[in-house]
């Protein structure tokens, strides 16, 4: 896919993953309602597979290779959800997958990218050091290079939770993601915009890595420099793929204190039931932080994902006060 999506692409992006990804639901609470004083409508990506959306958009790539590409496999470099997202695709597609991996990544994330059949490389935790060695992979294996996010065919794919939320939910007037490579962001958007130019499309960013935020200022992209955030699946800079996507398409971005989003992950916690990552709940900590009026909105947010390091949670109980 040479040129931008359309919203026909993502239409076709969504008939492709139907038969692998999970139309994930759209859940409610009348008391972060109350708290915000706006209608919430969660879609929950943290139930996707690999329990995050990026299994959309690498579903949609993988499926979208031809055979004699997928029997060369796929490749990328990652320590997080698209090295899962990726494998998993392709482990359905019945291709190889390689993975490129930093030694210092958790051993949790190791364990899931190994667990669902990559083959991993390790490297020194540098990103010259991830991209000299995904180039030999490549080089070795003839495997395809699957970008996280500045892959038309990974935005589309990504663009089918907006697709779905939209169909589940009439009558939005915002839409809010989190924004970090802005695949999420970007494919979103097309799907909104397209079918209803007068929903707004806004973006939250932790404060910590602002990159995004001051991108769409500067109406240049602002690479991420030495982000400081709990927000780990945030720290990358925009891509020239989604920056022009989201330049067209998304109204403003919004920047979140690291408090705000752990009062947002608290209350989705515990008045919702359900877990989010710290990457998810930058849309929530935003309405919280009262950073843009949105009173009285109907607004729909994507739920990005809930891979949450339980170890590191519970190695931070006292069991003496527990």
């Amino acid at each position: 896919m040479s040129t931008a999506p359309t919203l026909e692409d993502v239409r076709r992006a969504a008939e492709r993953i139907a038969p692998y990804a999970h139309r994930t639901p759209v859940l409610t609470s009348r008391s972060i309602d109350a708290i915000v004083g706006s209608q919430l409508f969660f879609k929950c990506e943290n139930l996707q597979r690999v329990g995050a959306f990026k299994f959309r958009g690498a579903c949609n790539t993988v499926m979208s290779l031809t055979e004699e590409e997928a029997s060369r496999g796929v490749a990328t470099h990652s320590s997080g959800n698209h090295a899962a997202a990726l494998t998993l695709a392709a482990s359905l597609r019945g291709a190889p997958a390689h993975i490129v991996m930093p030694r210092t990544s958790p051993e949790v994330k190791k364990r899931a990218v190994a667990g669902y059949g990559a083959s991993i490389t390790y490297c020194e935790p540098t990103l010259e050091a991830r991209e000299s060695t995904l180039d030999e992979v490549v080089a070795r294996t003839g495997a395809t290079f699957v970008h996280p996010y500045n892959d038309h065919r990974i935005i589309a794919g990504q663009g089918t939770a907006g697709l779905e939320l939209m169909e589940d939910v009439p009558g939005l007037d915002t839409v809010m993601t989190p924004v970090g490579g802005g695949g999420l962001l970007s494919g979103t958007s097309i799907s909104v915009t397209s079918l209803d130019p007068t929903v707004r499309v806004i973006a939250a960013e932790p404060e910590g890595a602002d990159d995004a935020h001051r991108s769409l200022i500067e109406g240049r992209i602002v690479p991420s420099v030495e982000p400081r955030t709990i927000c780990d699946g945030l720290l990358t800079s925009l891509g020239e793929k989604t920056f022009a996507i989201i330049r067209n398409n998304v109204e403003r971005i919004v920047t979140v204190s690291d408090a705000a989003v752990l009062e947002a992950m608290r209350l989705v916690w515990e008045r919702m039931k359900v877990v989010i990552e710290p990457s998810a709940a930058v849309t929530l900590g935003v309405l919280l932080e009262r950073k843009i009026d949105l009173t009285g909105r109907r607004i729909g947010i994507v739920f990005s994902g809930g891979n949450v390091d339980l170890g590191a949670f519970f190695a931070g109980l006292d069991p003496q006060n527990s």
